[in-house]
């Protein structure tokens, strides 16, 4: 049996802010190993046994991002593919997406197994061990959802009423009392949200269950654009056919209806993260049970969760509070609280503030730009260009930028005319030029760039030529 690795990644991580954001989200979070929430699922997948390919289903403002984080660990080269969204439409959709991509390479008996981008399992072993058992299952037909054995009395996941592999029921979140009966019963397991089936048996159930879903769903990958490279392929869903696609969760529409579903009880270690005191709890506490990632000096403090990688934290006779500092926006919630971190995205999100979308550091597919300073009719960033890629070709109509070179060599379009800017060297682009930089060597081109105008925001642009797909 073939098995495809399928990987969703998407979602605000609303409850992670001031660290995740629309942009950069959950699955993108580095933990204190060095590697990234995305990085671990993508290895996660790669270990198991026999598995031919690793399916990512992503926003397309995120593809890039992904890409990088791939690139760095898949030393084995394993075959990647990526379905791009335009918006989120929920699992269901990207689901059907998969599901069907896949049925077109594989057949209708490739089995796929399907993983959230931003949960941990710390048990491969016993991961794998589960796997194997649910690809049996889905080789006799079932659609298998992963249980994780309870430990707590936990309000923030839905459960699973189970006998063995039969599932009884599926239970939303329940209220604290409601969840320590399940805990003592016994009978019950947290729904994980990972799921494994054969492709034939998902579109059966699917066309069943959610004949609407699965036909728009058809339809847009119809029309939608795919490219192709050595262990390589992307498709690129077309906005206006996907926004046709129903919202739904595969959870709603498919798993609690279906009478072919079948759970594998397991404990491999999981957790979603979904909290600052979840994430807290992967780092070990001091003598005061105080949990600190980065910088702090503590007194008469206990029970803190302190995460602060750019600027010392002082605490003083503080407990159970959760501090998260970043260059721009700082987290100080109590720890009894902490799911509802999600208020403060929302509403930043409400009023169009750019901390809910953004960091200081943006990520661009060439390379990443840093928000240094701005003020009254001027803005400073630090730039930075991977080897051999280059900005769009393109032209403000409201300010001029003038470019530092750091560290490399640039080679700059302007108006047309064409040179090289090298380390300790400056050029001037004035408003209304088109303009294009490009980083021609073989180390990273580090610059920075002052810009001047009467605004300055970053929809001042048009773009005539780009590598990327952004005209």
């Amino acid at each position: 049996m073939q098995l495809i690795t399928t990987i969703l990644c998407g979602g605000a991580g609303s409850r992670l802010w001031p660290v995740s954001r629309e942009f950069h989200p959950k699955p993108f979070i580095r933990l204190a190993d060095g590697q990234s929430l995305l990085q671990k699922a993508f290895l996660r997948g790669a270990q198991l046994d026999g598995v031919a390919e690793i399916l990512t289903v992503t926003n397309r403002e995120l593809y890039f991002k992904t890409e990088d984080e791939f690139r760095e660990i898949n030393t084995q080269k394993l075959p990647t593919s990526f379905i791009l969204e335009p918006f989120g439409r929920n699992t269901a959709a990207a689901i059907a997406a998969a599901t069907i991509q896949v049925g077109k390479k594989y057949g209708d008996d490739a089995i796929m197994l399907v993983l959230a981008a931003d949960h941990l399992i710390s048990n491969q072993p016993a991961f794998q061990h589960a796997v194997t058992q649910a690809m049996a299952l889905a080789a006799g037909g079932k659609l298998v959802t992963f249980g994780i054995t309870p430990t707590t009395p936990e309000i923030a996941y839905g459960y699973i009423e189970a006998e063995g592999n039969r599932v009884i029921r599926f239970v939303e979140k329940p209220a604290l009392e409601k969840a320590k009966e399940y805990l003592a019963s016994g009978r019950f397991l947290w729904n994980s949200g990972i799921f494994c089936f054969s492709i034939g048996s998902m579109l059966r159930e699917m066309e069943l269950h959610c004949p609407k879903i699965l036909a728009t769903t058809r339809a847009c990958i119809a029309s939608s654009r795919t490219s192709e490279g050595n262990n390589f392929s992307q498709i690129e869903l077309d906005p206006g056919q996907f926004d046709a696609v129903p919202e739904d969760s595969i959870d709603y529409v498919v798993m609690e209806k279906s009478s072919q579903v079948a759970v594998v009880p397991c404990d491999i270690g999981w957790s979603d993260i979904g909290s600052w005191t979840a994430f807290g709890d992967l780092t070990e506490p001091d003598e005061q049970g105080n949990r600190i990632l980065g910088e702090a000096l503590l007194h008469s403090t206990t029970n803190c969760t302190i995460q602060s990688n750019y600027r010392l934290v002082g605490a003083v006779g503080l407990e159970n509070l959760i501090i998260v500092d970043t260059p721009d926006a700082v987290l100080v919630a109590h720890k009894d609280n902490s799911q509802e971190v999600k208020h403060i995205y929302a509403e930043l999100k409400a009023k169009g503030h750019e901390s809910h979308k953004v960091h200081r550091t943006v990520h661009r597919p060439w390379g990443t730009y840093t928000m240094l300073e701005e003020g009254n009719g001027f803005k400073i960033k630090r730039i930075e260009v991977n080897p051999g890629a280059s900005l769009s070709l393109q032209m403000h109509h409201h300010r001029s930028e003038h470019w530092i070179v750091v560290s490399g060599m640039a080679k700059v379009f302007n108006n047309d005319k064409e040179f090289f800017v090298q380390t300790n060297e400056s050029t001037y682009v004035s408003a209304g030029h088109k303009h294009r930089l490009e980083n021609p060597g073989l180390l990273n081109l580090v610059m920075i760039e002052v810009q001047s105008g009467s605004y300055l925001g970053e929809d001042d642009i048009i773009r005539f030529e780009d590598n990327y797909g952004r005209v």
